[in-house]
């Protein structure tokens, strides 16, 4: 089969092409029809990300597809349409998972939708919902908002009745966060954002601050939390880790809580189910949705993994085998 190997770390993607491999063996085997890219993806590629597979291997966190082959006791049968992944494995023709990693497309979602779902709406989720305890009124200030788990947080946030500040540090995104987010205002989150934060939420500040970029956007957002609030820790895209001093979140009365989401659902399976069967039912209500921004063939990985490293996308891209 064709698939996308990492057969040595490198900065500047010089150690990954498309090479033809054996088709992978397990529990379920699925034909990969569409699989979204991911930031991980991109860091595993230069062995940065905290999970550090031993070259060579398949990239790909996330993929939709139809069963080929599965185990009696799978719940699986050839045909059937699903959604899921793994850490590594996605770009190829065909991926190979345990039955726990896999579940069934919700009615009405394709396969490039599908497969933009899982990883995204999966950490919002954990993080608002799960860990934030999200209600109906609160203030969310969601930064990368442009991006798969922020686009997604903003979706989720807005469908479960929270005012939503979507953050973007680039000005000519901020029409498209406007029509695509649809959030309550946008603000570009370079420099003093904080005024900006107070003028919208009339000096309340914000119940939950969703950070997957860290750096100075973190340390700016420690200005941004109401009082009780929470600071949620999903990564840190703009490269520096920043630290905080502990007597500010003591002053200021909120958290700072780190979001793992996949983790979360593998300490806590009952949890981790009952967050899938929460998004499914809203994604079927139609509740909620991703984003793709555009679906290439797996033979243009190169221009997809650049697009995401120069931040050049709003939501989700996905490429097809």
């Amino acid at each position: 089969m064709k698939a996308l190997v990492v057969s040595r770390l490198s900065p500047d993607l010089s150690g990954v092409a498309l090479r033809q491999t054996d088709r992978p063996q397990g529990e379920v085997l699925v034909r990969v029809r569409a699989a979204s890219l991911n930031y991980p993806d991109l860091l595993m590629t230069q062995g940065k990300y905290q999970f550090k597979p031993e070259p060579p291997f398949v990239a790909g966190f996330e993929m939709a597809g139809e069963v080929v082959e599965a185990g009696a006791d799978s719940g699986f049968v050839a045909g059937d349409a699903v959604m899921g992944g793994a850490k590594t494995g996605a770009f190829a023709d065909y991926v190979a998972l345990p039955a726990a990693s896999l579940r069934k497309i919700p009615h009405g979602l394709d396969f490039a939708q599908a497969a933009a779902m899982g990883a995204a709406y999966h950490t919002a989720y954990v993080a608002l919902v799960e860990i934030g305890g999200l209600e109906a009124g609160q203030t969310v200030l969601v930064h990368g908002a442009s991006g798969g788990v922020g686009l997604a947080a903003c979706d989720l946030a807005r469908t479960l009745g929270a005012k939503v500040i979507a953050a973007t540090h680039r000005e000519d995104k901020i029409e498209a966060l406007e029509r695509i987010a649809r959030p309550d205002a946008v603000i570009v989150n370079t420099g003093r954002f904080r005024d900006d934060i107070a003028e919208l939420t009339d000096g309340r500040l914000c119940d939950l601050v969703y950070d997957p970029i860290g750096g100075d956007v973190f340390d700016e957002s420690t200005r941004c939390v109401a009082f009780g609030g929470k600071l949620l820790v999903i990564g840190f895209v703009s490269g520096r880790i920043p630290e905080i001093a502990v007597n500010i979140p003591l002053i200021k009365g909120f958290s700072v809580v780190g979001v793992r989401a996949g983790e979360y659902a593998r300490r806590f399976p009952a949890r981790g189910a009952r967050v899938a069967e929460a998004i499914d039912e809203l994604a079927t209500g139609k509740r909620i949705a991703p984003h793709v921004d555009r679906v290439l063939p797996l033979d243009r990985w190169r221009e997809a993994f650049d697009a995401m490293a120069n931040g050049d996308i709003i939501g989700k891209l996905v490429l097809e085998p």
